[in-house]
Formats: structure tokens, sequence, C-alpha cells
């Protein structure tokens, strides 16, 4: 099975894609983090987290593509 230069670049596509979700994760539980050091309101954190948990169903969503996408090369 051999990967053409475009299935290649859309692989790229979607892993950088993907990255974007991950990144929002990781800005988040940042600030979960700020918030629980500095005694910060509740609700900051508690809006953190359900932005982290809609990035992990994106990014999870956007693994599946990726899977689904590797499975049609070469078909």
């Amino acid at each position: 099975m051999t990967i053409t230069s475009n299935e290649n670049l859309d692989i790229r596509t979607m892993i950088h894609d993907a990255r974007g979700p991950l990144n929002r994760i990781s800005m988040n539980a940042e600030l979960v983090k700020l918030v629980l050091e500095n005694d910060l309101p509740r609700d900051k954190a508690l809006d953190a987290l359900n932005k982290i948990i809609t990035a992990c169903q994106d990014c999870s969503d956007k693994l599946q593509a990726i899977s689904n996408s590797h499975k049609n090369i070469g078909e």
C-alpha cells in the first residue's frame, strides 16, 4: 500500500486539526490549576473543565476521522 502525496497531505492536515483541541485542553487545564492554586472562583474552574470535556470529544472525533481515512487508503 502506497500513500500518495495528496493522501499524505490530507493526513497531515487532519493531525494538525487534532492538535487544536489538545491545545485547548492544555490551556484550560492550566486555568483549572491556577484557580485551585490561587483560590479563585469555583465557576472559572467548572467552565474550564467543561471546555476540556468538549475539547476531548472534539479530539476524539478528529482522531476517529484520521483512523477512518487511514482504513480507506489503498482500497
